[in-house]
């Protein structure tokens, strides 16, 4: 019996230790050699401090800022741990929204979403672009749409009081093409772009009951 055991027991070693030892190590080895700034997060720093990573979105509400997609994250409620609360862009509980397309939450959120941002922006005949006001599947998304950050510039200029063509510049110059020219989407990384906006104009101090970020 040891005879026929003896073989299933050390390829079952051999093999645990090349693909849960050896290959782990070697591909962590290469990715911090080749991409050592993919490999650890591709984390973001402002004045020696990390303050984010490039692929997970951050929930900025301030007027003086660019904002993301809405995120259907949730986390637990602190008061009730049977119950959720929303928790945007909770990289611990990546998600989207089981909601379907005829839901009647869905319908009126994503309606008082478009009445909220047709009121923000001063240009009342523009339309808000579709990625403003749906949710991705992961709740992480950190990028959104060329259009969709053309869409707040008008907000972002009146609160921070700079010129609009200015923005746009700012805009055009975060704008990330597809992927070998063909792949994807342009698309704008928001966190990167309100960074580079503070280096621009530092943010004014927000008014009473109103987020800076």
């Amino acid at each position: 019996m040891l005879n026929h055991l003896r073989p299933a027991i050390v390829l079952f070693v051999l093999l645990t230790l090349l693909t849960g030892v050896a290959y782990p190590l070697a591909m962590t080895g290469i990715a911090q050699k080749l991409f050592p700034r993919q490999a650890n997060g591709s984390l973001i720093e402002k004045d020696g401090k990390v303050i984010g990573s490039s692929l997970i979105g951050q929930n900025f509400t301030g007027q003086q800022y660019f904002h993301g997609r809405p995120s259907a994250t949730t986390d637990t409620d602190p008061n009730d741990s049977t119950k959720t609360i929303p928790a945007p862009y909770n990289a611990a509980n990546s998600s989207g929204s089981n909601a379907g397309p005829t839901a009647k939450s869905l319908i009126d959120r994503v309606r008082e979403d478009t009445a909220k941002l047709q009121s923000e922006n001063p240009d009342a005949g523009a339309k808000v672009p579709v990625d403003l006001v749906t949710t991705s599947g992961s709740g992480l998304d950190p990028h959104i749409s060329p259009a969709a950050a053309e869409f707040q510039v008008p907000r972002v200029a009146k609160a921070r009081g700079l010129p609009e063509d200015g923005l746009r510049k700012l805009v055009a110059a975060h704008t990330e093409p597809r992927t070998l020219g063909f792949l994807g989407e342009p698309v704008v990384n928001v966190l990167a772009l309100n960074l580079a906006l503070d280096a621009l104009a530092p943010a004014k101090p927000a008014a009473a009951g109103e987020a800076n970020r």
